[in-house]
């Protein structure tokens, strides 16, 4: 289904009607689709949403630009339309980023956090550099490459194929604008406030991400848990959807995600 406003089209997709909900978010220019192996499991007992945020899928943006704002924004309204008062908060690679943010802003909101392979900062890299370029001078090319890096099972070759449609759903503009929307945040040094139970997992084998960066995050998050997925690469919620989910449930089993006393 679409939730629309003046300058948004959000393509937003529900399955399950569990007691429980988790809503969910893609990465940079990876769609809602990310989530969808993760929800074939996860919605026999949970309601699950997922949604195409601005830049990617299905969903149509007529603001002016894409900014974090506005991605964050955008998280609250699928948040208000689907009147889900309180849910576990879920978010890969980029997504990380709005996940936490939408947190910070209204914790009371969100009774967990589930981080995948997770980017919260804004800093300028060479390899964030060497991207952009690309999308510039050849965006399909660099798609592709993209894709490669990120899936590097040797058993996942449909999901990389897969993988390469849900990205060309973008467009270099689209790209640029999200990755250019992180520039300036500050998400590190204000994971300390976040008191809610966070999983956070990691592919051992993501070549876009650093482990480091998710041994940060969960170090840095009061009551976190760090799981690493051993041979799974940037999007292990597509390439290893069963672990994932298998992950999600036993972190958010009953009483095992309780904050400590």
């Amino acid at each position: 289904m679409y939730l629309k406003t003046d300058d948004v089209s959000l393509f937003v997709q529900s399955f399950g009607g569990g007691k429980r909900t988790i809503v969910a978010q893609g990465g940079w220019v990876g769609s809602g689709e990310l989530w969808l192996p993760v929800f074939e499991g996860l919605s026999k007992s949970w309601r699950t949403i997922t949604y195409d945020h601005r830049g990617t899928g299905a969903t149509i943006s007529r603001a002016p630009r894409i900014t974090f704002d506005l991605l964050v924004s955008d998280l609250f309204l699928v948040l208000d339309r689907l009147e889900v008062e309180r849910c576990v908060l879920a978010g890969e690679s980029a997504g990380a980023a709005v996940v936490l943010e939408a947190a910070l802003r209204q914790p009371g909101r969100f009774s967990g956090l589930v981080l995948v392979d997770g980017r919260y900062t804004g800093d300028r890299t060479p390899q964030r550099d060497r991207l952009m370029q690309g999308c510039r001078l050849d965006f399909p090319s660099t798609m592709a490459a993209f894709v490669d890096a990120c899936v590097p099972e040797v058993d996942c070759e449909a999901e990389r194929e897969w993988g390469k449609k849900i990205v060309m759903r973008s467009s270099a503009t689209a790209a640029i604008e999200l990755m250019e929307s992180m520039e300036g945040i500050d998400i590190e040094s204000r994971l300390g406030e976040l008191q809610i139970p966070a999983l956070v997992i990691h592919g051992s084998r993501d070549a876009i991400t650093p482990l480091a960066s998710s041994q940060t995050l969960a170090a840095g998050l009061p009551h976190a848990t760090l799981a690493i997925i051993d041979g799974a690469g940037h999007v292990p919620t597509v390439t290893r959807p069963v672990l994932v989910a298998a992950g999600i449930e036993e972190f958010f089993g009953a009483g095992s995600a309780k904050l400590p006393q």
